[in-house]
């Protein structure tokens, strides 16, 4: 196709699939953080495309170097939220031409083994275990606000010439796969009856899902890294809680999360949902919406009345049939007014 009647409207690169194992040594008390991370980058790179020009592009396996670098200097790599800021700035800063950064980070859940102690059970300093599949997710934006152009709102306040090089990050953060179950107190009833209704009402049933949590914090200002080589990045000395800088927020986001499941009578999954949206807001000033994917764990009740056995009555149902698909799928956004 000619360039006549076709133009590159948009372009994205970089590393995906980029696997860091990072120990922490404290003495003999070791921390560990294994992540799964995607670095892509956007800015002045159409040429590479258009006129197969590689003089504007940072190779992906840079990228991959660059990524394992940061990971081995950067004092706040056990923070993924800030890990990602880190690198993002990084890159930002490092290459006049790339204009914009998108990190996401994929943090696998390890947890420290038990060990018997003289009171009790304790944490062992250097063993862990994986502990199932949830997993924490976050992604960051890092972009220099001057270039992005007078069409955002907060970009009309600035001073082009003073904004040429602030960098601004948006981060949305959460996690996935985490699955969970409850044998009662859970209900599903009043919902739409017509002729292609099969779906009996029930006021007893299993509640069963695997949660895909995100929540989206107000965009902040990035500090320029100062030193020759851009490698430093810094975080505020005051830090606000609910913001992006809390470390508590994710241990909340997530207590919520579980706390909500297990004590609210759920007349449905929509409802318990907004329910755990609403109080992760509440709980956190900086986060600005919270997003939830509930997909249905089917779990049915085994007819055997053909035995004359019972085991259709909620209160009598002990039997089930896991039922993998097709399942259920709710999903909705909460945000601050």
């Amino acid at each position: 196709m000619s360039d006549d009647t076709a133009f590159l409207s948009h372009a994205r690169y970089g590393k995906d699939k980029v696997r860091v194992l990072r120990v922490v040594r404290e003495g003999k008390w070791h921390h560990i953080v294994e992540y799964n991370v995607q670095a892509l980058l956007e800015g002045d790179i159409e040429t590479s495309y258009t006129e197969a020009d590689n003089s504007v592009v940072v190779a992906t396996d840079s990228i991959k170097n660059i990524t394992y670098y940061i990971a081995k200097i950067s004092p706040h790599v056990l923070i993924p939220e800030r890990f990602a800021l880190h690198l993002g700035t990084h890159f930002v800063s490092k290459y006049p031409h790339i204009h914009k950064a998108f990190v996401t980070v994929e943090q696998l859940r390890w947890s420290r083994i038990p060990v018997p102690g003289e009171q009790g059970p304790t944490e062992h300093p250097h063993s862990f275990i994986r502990d199932g599949d949830e997993k924490r997710i976050v992604k960051v934006e890092v972009h220099r606000l001057a270039i992005l152009g007078a069409t955002i709102t907060y970009l009309r306040q600035v001073d082009a010439s003073k904004g040429k090089d602030k960098l601004v990050a948006n981060v949305t953060a959460g996690l996935s796969d985490l699955l969970v179950l409850k044998t009662t107190e859970s209900a599903f009833s009043g919902f739409v009856r017509d002729k292609y209704t099969t779906l009996k009402e029930v006021d007893d049933r299993i509640l069963s899902t695997s949660i895909d949590l995100s929540y989206t914090f107000a965009p902040v200002d990035i500090p320029k890294p100062t030193d020759a080589d851009v490698e430093q990045f810094t975080v505020p000395a005051d830090i606000a809680p609910g913001s992006v800088w809390d470390p508590a927020v994710p241990t909340r986001a997530r207590a919520v999360t579980l706390d909500t499941f297990v004590s609210d009578n759920s007349a449905s999954v929509q409802a318990t949902l907004y329910r755990m949206a609403c109080l992760i807001l509440a709980q956190n000033a900086g986060v600005q919406s919270v997003s939830y994917s509930l997909p249905n764990k089917h779990y049915l009740p085994v007819d055997m009345g053909y035995i004359g056995v019972e085991n259709l009555v909620p209160a009598q149902a002990e039997v089930f049939m896991p039922v993998a698909a097709p399942s259920g799928l709710i999903t909705a956004t909460v945000s601050r007014k």
